[in-house]
């Protein structure tokens, strides 16, 4: 085996790593990429969902004030309150 045979047989392999090792690179950093754009996604969504969630408190808290109980009580159930004399007090 001469000397150009033998620097062909050790530069084809050496090459050939090379290569899939440039093209494995290029194929991480492709999905390192697209992974981060799908994570800011998922944040943004995140936000969004505490956002509703805010505002769905909000709304809660608005629908079971006093105020409000009283005024359903009152329209839909015909409730009136009672006068001082109708109330009646229990001792245990």
């Amino acid at each position: 085996m001469t000397g150009q045979q033998r620097l062909f047989l050790i530069a084809v392999p050496v090459f050939m790593a090379v290569l899939s090792s440039a093209i494995l690179l290029v194929y991480s950093k492709h999905q390192s990429r697209k992974l981060f754009v799908e994570l800011q996604g998922l944040k943004h969504q995140v936000d969004e969902f505490n956002i509703e969630w805010g505002q769905l408190q909000l709304e809660q808290s608005a629908w079971s004030g006093h105020g409000r109980i009283e005024q359903v009580a009152r329209e839909r159930l015909s409730m009136v309150m009672p006068n001082a004399e109708e109330v009646v007090f229990i001792k245990p």
